[in-house]
């Protein structure tokens, strides 16, 4: 079959046979968070729990509900073939402050940070509806803003800035500052995308 969508569907397809080798220690070594029960790692991703077979890749949801999109399931399967567990030191970095964060920044901007401008500082309101709904923690900061466990011992922020007739909408993502080694930067920016699309799914 051809693959038509090669943004997605080859790099999915790369780390899927790469995944095929995987030793399920080498996995508990690196990331003592993910259960493996002999079939399946279970890895939670923004409190909902998926269950990963190996060594032939297939995902559920173990909520039963739906299955997160090609993009997100790509970067599952790099978190259990590279991340690591790393300790928060209690600190939070902008993109910008890690590793090749200069580097990407022109392309992050525009996928996470002016996305998530635009989708909730025009709508604070339901912004927050959603964020509470997925048991996110509020912080003191911007017009709304809200912290996440991504996966693992990895924390995100999400802050957001309503516009007004004079400013446009504005928003930051901060990172835990665990990031900066458990993460490539491509990883990173993903990583802000999910964030975004997980709560737009929850408006």
């Amino acid at each position: 079959m051809e693959v038509e969508n090669h943004k997605e569907e080859v790099p999915f397809a790369h780390y899927a046979e790469l995944f095929r080798s995987l030793t399920p220690d080498d996995v508990g070594a690196r990331l003592p968070e993910v259960r493996w029960d002999g079939k399946e790692f279970t890895v939670k991703l923004l409190g909902r729990e998926f269950a990963i077979a190996h060594p032939d890749y297939t995902i559920r949801a173990l909520d039963g509900g739906s299955l997160p999109v090609l993009a997100t399931q790509t970067f599952l399967l790099r978190y259990l073939l590279e991340s690591k567990a790393v300790s928060w030191q209690g600190q939070w970095k902008t993109f910008r402050e890690m590793p090749w964060g200069e580097m990407y920044i022109k392309p992050y901007t525009g996928r996470v940070l002016t996305r998530a401008a635009f989708t909730f500082g025009t709508r604070v309101a339901a912004f927050k509806t959603a964020c509470e709904k997925m048991g996110a923690q509020a912080v003191s900061h911007g017009d709304a803003g809200y912290a996440f466990t991504l996966i693992g011992d990895y924390r995100m922020q999400i802050l957001v800035w309503e516009g007004d007739d004079e400013f446009p909408p504005n928003a930051q993502v901060l990172y835990s500052d665990n990031f900066a080694q458990g993460f490539a930067a491509e990883d990173r920016v993903v990583a802000g995308d999910i964030l975004i699309s997980t709560i737009k799914s929850n408006l």
